[in-house]
């Protein structure tokens, strides 16, 4: 397996990011020419990371949108995002996934606040990020090249078309999502564990140890070699029901 050159915890400390399914969403977007597509299929869930009430519905922004070739493209990919999540959290395979993962994290999780069922949702959504990369289904570093090839200009002019979004704020946290290269530490499993527990951290007050998150990891670890093998089949069923 190709070995990605990821930075330090340590180096992430002041720049925790709500880690979600970046890959899974450019999966669909994969062979795109589109660099504005590509980011308007991740725009929902990077507006998230900035903050959590930016829930806007791209209907609500069409006109203005498609009044320009370059932003109708991030509103396609923008669609096609919503599109994806729908399918994704309706399928069989994702809920009997986080069935099964949720009474398997109930001993792992004893002692901590966090919901197991929160877990298991956002634990499917990382551990298939994380198989694209080992299958190398995806790149990652042809993600961020998408990413970067979109001038900041049209960012600022296309949020400034949405109602209440903090510009320069967003800008902030795009610069340092793209710096970091953050979705590189998903190749290795130790990272999706460290990552779901900065994710519930913005939920609830706690601290873990060493031991809870190595027995995170090694749950996730058996999990991924004994269930989840079947992994391509929830994309085949996506990808044969968009649109």
């Amino acid at each position: 397996m190709q070995r990605y050159k990821i930075k330090p915890y340590l180096t992430l400390s002041k720049t925790i990011f709500e880690e979600v399914n970046f890959l899974s969403h450019f999966y669909f977007e994969r062979y795109s020419t589109s660099a504005e597509r590509v980011l308007g299929t991740l725009l929902p869930d990077l507006l998230k990371n900035v903050d959590k009430q930016y829930n806007f519905q791209p209907q609500r922004y069409e006109e203005v949108f498609l009044a320009n070739a370059v932003t109708s493209q991030i509103l396609s990919g923008w669609y096609r995002h919503v599109e994806v999540d729908k399918l994704f959290h309706s399928s069989p395979y994702f809920m009997q996934h986080c069935h099964n993962l949720r009474k398997l994290l109930v001993p792992v999780l004893e002692g901590l606040p966090i919901r197991p069922s929160f877990m298991a949702h956002i634990a499917v959504e990382l551990m298939l990020d994380h198989l694209l990369i080992r299958e190398k289904m995806v790149n990652p570093l042809r993600l961020y090249e998408h990413l970067e090839a979109v001038p900041a200009s049209v960012i600022k002019r296309s949020l400034g078309l949405l109602d209440t979004v903090d510009v320069p704020k967003f800008m902030d946290f795009y610069e340092r999502f793209l710096s970091s290269r953050y979705i590189m530490q998903y190749a290795e499993t130790k990272n999706v564990s460290y990552a779901l527990f900065n994710i519930c951290k913005r939920i609830w007050v706690f601290e873990v140890s060493d031991e809870q998150r190595q027995a995170l990891t090694e749950l996730l670890e058996e999990y991924l070699e004994r269930q989840m093998k079947d992994f391509v089949s929830v994309f085949h069923y996506i990808q044969e029901e968009l649109s």
